[in-house]
């Protein structure tokens, strides 16, 4: 194999792990935020566990974030404006990957 072989077979590895990692980051940031969401709700225990998972499905309707804002908005109404929900699906996100990476 050549050199040129080599790094190209590096960059495709690198951009597999990148794409995954990205999207462990955004479902644990899910998680997270619908765990918090679930809190402003008044779920707790399984309660709470099972709105998170339905957070983290509502990524899957389209690409991007839009649609998990959009099922938090549409849940929380007037426990959470836009700005809020935003702001803390954004720490979540730093989160996220903080845990990822302390679990490599």
């Amino acid at each position: 194999m050549s050199t040129f072989d080599d790094r190209e077979t590096a960059f495709e590895n690198k951009f597999a792990h990148d794409a995954e990692m990205q999207f462990k980051a955004e479902a644990r940031r899910n998680k997270l935020v619908g765990l918090w969401a679930a809190d402003l709700l008044g779920k707790t225990g399984d309660d709470a566990a099972e709105y998170a998972k339905e957070v983290v499905k509502s990524d899957f309707e389209e690409a991007g974030h839009e649609d998990v804002y959009r099922k938090l908005a549409g849940d929380l109404n007037d426990k959470a404006d836009e700005a809020t929900i935003r702001t803390k699906m954004a720490e979540c996100m730093t989160q996220a990957k903080a845990q990822l990476l302390d679990e490599v």
